[in-house]
């Protein structure tokens, strides 16, 4: 983040030295950038500037999405402001990040640090673009709003549409190609895999986009289109086309999807989205054929 941006928000930022040393994720992150730099020296620069020069964990993060976002037409420090002003008058706007982070350094297996994806992680660097946009368009500054969208679109290949409603933990694996419409629901601990569409049926207004309840796993390729729910701890299949209501913790599959299993949902740790399994079956497997 830029001297600039900082020094127009001082006060902010003494207040976050205060508090950032009780945050342990904080103290993680900003301990494997100092291992970081002492197995690499030339890594001295970067992690200087994104992670040990910074006063907390929301001020890194906003330096980093600025980075990327930055161009000629709307610069590093001017995202940084307002993403910053977001900070100061939206508090919801980072309730989730650190069950955003813990979430990609559990199912992800190519994360080993959390300053990975803090860093390197388009999927998280789009969902955090995606809360700052939602904070924009609750608060009635749309234009803003969709031109954070559009910037995260171009930047991560990532489409969210700054009116959906997000829980936390939410992990979007790879995210190349992943689109999600304005009246899409998702609930918290869900995974979403690659080139997902959570999508629309046509031209109707209103509420038309899908409801993904908590601890769903969506597989690669997937298009779930319409006013449909997936229930509670249920799977669909990598390039899946769901056009019906998805049971609580039943697997679907097919063109259109059709039910090829039924799990046994016991606890949290039987979340399909903490699992991260995509083979079948998982328990018992439906009579083929069998509709949704």
């Amino acid at each position: 983040m830029t001297e600039h941006a900082l020094a127009a928000h001082s006060t902010k930022d003494a207040s976050a030295q205060l508090l950032a040393p009780t945050d342990p994720i904080w103290r993680s992150i900003r301990d494997e950038a100092l291992q970081a730099v002492d197995r690499d020296g030339a890594t001295g620069g970067l992690f200087q500037a994104l992670v040990l020069g910074q006063p907390s964990l929301e001020y890194a993060l906003v330096g980093v999405l600025a980075a990327r976002l930055g161009d000629t037409l709307w610069s590093s420090d001017d995202i940084s402001a307002l993403f910053l002003d977001v900070l100061e008058t939206d508090e919801a706007t980072l309730t989730h990040l650190h069950r955003d982070l813990l979430a990609v350094l559990d199912r992800d297996p190519a994360c080993h640090r959390l300053i990975e994806p803090l860093l390197f992680f388009k999927g998280f660097h789009a969902l955090q673009s995606y809360r700052f946009s939602h904070a924009l368009w609750r608060a009635g500054r749309k234009d803003l709003a969709l031109f954070v969208q559009s910037r995260a679109s171009a930047r991560f290949q990532v489409d969210i549409h700054p009116g959906t409603r997000i829980g936390a933990g939410l992990f979007l694996d790879h995210a190349t190609g992943i689109v999600i419409g304005e009246t899409a629901v998702i609930e918290d601990d869900v995974s979403v895999m690659q080139n997902v569409t959570l999508g629309g049926t046509g031209k109707d207004e209103g509420d038309r986009h899908p409801k993904v309840r908590r601890g769903v796993l969506v597989g690669a390729g997937a298009k779930v289109l319409g006013n449909i729910e997936l229930g509670q701890f249920s799977r669909v299949a990598a390039s899946s086309v769901v056009l019906d209501p998805v049971p609580e913790c039943a697997t679907v599959a097919g063109i259109p999807a059709k039910i090829v299993a039924r799990d046994i949902c016991t606890d949290d740790a039987s979340m399909p989205s903490v699992r991260m399994d995509h083979t079948m079956p998982l328990q018992s497997i439906v009579d083929e054929g069998s509709g949704i």
